[in-house]
């Protein structure tokens, strides 16, 4: 059975170009880029290449800019506690009900050490109020904190104008852009953004290996203390393959972003729209004008997002009820509960997220399925009858 891979906002395939670009640095130029002989120092080169790379994608000024670390998480936590740490005098941050929990769990953590968080609403599209947030700010506010785009919905905020916010009043802001790097244009030279953190395995990386952006200027406190690596920025030994393998995906991401948002985008449309018409009670969450291309959250009315994911595996489809991050939990989605989705609704949430390795017979497959399950599960459902 071929598998139809379209959970792609929870990790992607390794390119076969980054596969093969990794190898030499797992089994031959295996030193350490540390080391003063030439065969671990040579090796130096090949990182400041990639993060060249990095930096070119992201559209900043200069690659010193970039900081390689283990993941997304790592670089969301990196940018709050640096920040926090080089203001101890303000105790204050902003974000929103709707982000990662890499960036909600540090908060309420934070909650219990003294710092005041405010969470702003969305509306029921997954839209931010900006009115909201300029209300929120005050003399205590260290931090702005809010996701480029939302990795359940695929919704899209209007990351210049919050920046810009941010800039007037002389606050450091943040952005978790791991879902939005490589799928839509990033131009860090026009917008004011002082820090952004991305995640290699979610534009065909491996995991285990991100990014943060630190915009030459903003103050900085190294998360992880001890050794020079990062020039002194982040210690640990450096993950080489796998930042080998993140310039490389970032290169083919630069390359490819046009297909993103051409044929990648009119799968997703296909696919969207065919299910809308074939199953009645559907619904799309999330704004569908300002997403990203690949993304469609749908909720099916009267039944449970994990029945359709089950009947879905059964027919080699992969797909998912919102973040892998939280897929253990049983409480339904945070991001469409701060939507106020209807609870006939809430349970039966499914999100499609493709890549450039998704194709018409992998859209057709979903397309003939899907509505037969929908239709089963109702069919034995209370209240779908």
């Amino acid at each position: 059975m071929k598998l139809v891979y379209t959970d792609n906002n929870a990790t992607t395939m390794i390119a076969p170009q980054v596969y093969e670009a990794m190898r030499p640095f797992l089994t031959e130029q295996y030193g350490n880029p540390s080391s003063m002989y030439f065969f671990g120092g040579q090796i130096r080169h090949d990182i400041e290449r990639a993060r060249e790379n990095v930096a070119k994608l992201l559209g900043a000024s200069e690659p010193s800019e970039i900081i390689f670390t283990s993941c997304g998480t790592e670089s969301d936590n990196t940018a709050i506690m640096s920040t926090l740490r080089s203001n101890p005098e303000k105790r204050h941050i902003i974000t929103t009900k709707v982000e990662h929990p890499a960036i909600l769990s540090l908060c309420k953590y934070l909650e219990t050490v003294g710092y005041r968080i405010t969470y702003l609403n969305v509306d029921n599209e997954g839209l931010l109020d900006l009115e909201e947030l300029k209300s929120a700010i005050d003399h205590d506010t260290a931090l702005i904190s809010i996701m480029y785009a939302n990795n359940e919905t695929g919704v899209i905020f209007p990351i210049e104008e919050i920046a810009e916010i941010a800039r007037v009043r002389g606050i450091v802001f943040h952005t978790d852009a791991v879902q939005a790097v490589g799928k839509v244009p990033i131009k860090l030279t026009e917008l004011p953004v002082d820090l952004l953190s991305l995640s290699g395995h979610k534009l065909h990386a491996p995991k285990g290996v991100g990014a943060l952006y630190v915009r030459r200027g903003t103050k900085f406190s190294p998360f992880l203390i001890g050794g020079h690596q990062e020039a002194g920025r982040r210690g640990g030994t450096e993950n080489v393959a796998s930042i080998i393998g993140l310039g490389v995906a970032c290169g083919l991401a630069e390359k490819n972003i046009n297909e993103e948002n051409t044929r990648v985008k009119n799968l997703r449309d296909t696919l969207e729209n065919a299910l809308l018409t074939k199953i009645t009670n559907s619904r799309v969450n999330g704004s569908r004008q300002f997403r990203l291309p690949n993304t469609t959250n749908i909720s099916f009315e009267f039944i449970e997002g994990e029945a359709i994911l089950l009947l879905l595996d059964e027919k080699g489809i992969a797909a998912s009820s919102g973040s892998a991050c939280t897929s253990g939990s049983l409480t339904p989605s945070h991001v469409l509960r701060a939507m106020g989705v209807l609870f006939t609704y809430l349970q039966g949430s499914v999100r499609f997220s493709l890549s450039r390795y998704n194709d018409e017979s992998d859209i057709s497959q979903i397309i003939e399925h899907l509505p037969v399950i929908v239709k089963r599960l109702r069919e034995i459902s209370p209240y779908g009858k």
